[in-house]
C-alpha cells in the first residue's frame, strides 16, 4: 500500500510540474515559426511587397517583446531576435542599385542573429537553448525533470551542463558571424553571377558544419548528461520507495 501511494504521488507531482512536448516547442512555434510563416504568407499568398510583409510579420514578435518587458520584467530573447532581424531587413530593403551591395546585405541578417546569440550568452541566457531543448528531452517527463535539475544547478553535473549550454550558443553565434564575413568578402571579390548561387551554398554548408560541431561539442554531451541524470534520479526514487515499504 505504501509503495502504491508513493508512486502515485510522484506520478501526479511529475505530471503537474513537467511541461509537455508542446510546451517545449512553444517558444519555437510562437517566436520563430509564426513570424516567418506570416512573412511568406503575406508576401506570396497575399502578394504584399517585401517591406509590407516584413512589417506585418513583425507584429507578433514586437508584441511578445513588449509583453515580456512589461509583464515578466525580462526580455524575450527569441522574439526580440526575430524583431531585430525584421527591422534590419526593413532598413536594408531601401538599398538598391549596386548588385554587389545587394548580395552583401544578406550577410547583415546573419550578423544580426549571430550578435544576438553571443549577447544572450554574455547575459547568461543562451538563446539557442530554446531550439535545442525539445530535441534533447523529446517530450519525456523524466528527461524534462532531469533538464530542470541540471539547469538549476541542483545536479552534480550542473556546472558542466551549463558550460556546454553556453558553448552550443557560442558555436552558432560565431558560425553566423563568420558566414556574414565570408558573404561580404565574396560579394566584392567573386563575380556577381557566381556569388548569386554561391551565397546559398555557403549558408547550407555553414549550417551543416555548425550542426555537426555544436552537436559534438555540446548537444551530444548534454543529451547524455540528461539521460544519466534521469536514470540516477529514477534509481534513487526506487530506492526510497523500497526503504519506505
Amino acid at each position: 500500500m505504501t509503495t502504491n501511494t508513493v508512486s502515485q504521488g510522484q506520478s501526479s507531482n511529475q505530471t503537474t510540474q513537467t511541461p509537455s512536448a508542446l510546451d517545449n516547442f512553444r517558444p519555437l512555434i510562437v517566436d520563430v515559426a509564426v513570424p516567418l510563416g506570416a512573412y511568406y504568407l503575406f508576401k506570396d499568398a497575399f502578394g504584399m511587397s517585401t517591406f509590407a510583409a516584413l512589417a506585418w510579420s513583425s507584429v507578433v514578435p514586437a508584441a511578445r517583446t513588449v509583453w515580456s518587458l512589461v509583464k515578466e520584467r525580462r526580455a524575450n530573447a527569441l522574439a526580440g531576435l526575430i524583431l531585430a532581424v525584421n527591422v534590419v531587413s526593413l532598413l536594408l530593403s531601401f538599398l538598391s542599385g549596386d548588385p554587389r551591395l545587394m548580395l552583401a546585405k544578406d550577410g547583415a541578417v546573419s550578423s544580426t542573429v549571430g550578435i544576438g546569440i553571443l549577447v544572450s550568452v554574455a547575459l547568461g541566457r543562451p538563446m539557442m537553448t530554446a531550439g535545442m531543448k525539445p530535441f534533447l528531452v523529446k517530450g519525456n517527463p523524466a528527461k524534462e525533470a532531469a533538464w530542470q535539475r541540471l539547469a538549476s544547478g541542483r545536479a552534480a553535473a550542473s556546472a558542466d551542463f551549463l558550460r556546454k549550454e553556453r558553448v552550443f550558443s557560442v558555436v552558432w553565434g560565431v558560425a553566423l558571424l563568420a558566414e556574414c564575413v565570408a558573404r561580404v568578402v565574396g560579394a566584392y571579390t567573386i563575380p556577381v553571377d557566381t556569388m548569386v548561387w554561391l551565397g546559398g551554398v555557403m549558408m547550407i554548408g555553414v549550417m551543416a558544419l555548425t550542426f555537426v560541431i555544436s552537436g559534438g561539442l555540446a548537444a551530444g554531451p548534454m543529451e547524455e548528461m540528461v539521460r544519466a541524470e534521469a536514470e540516477a534520479h529514477e534509481a534513487a526514487a526506487r530506492a526510497e520507495v523500497t526503504v519506505a515499504a
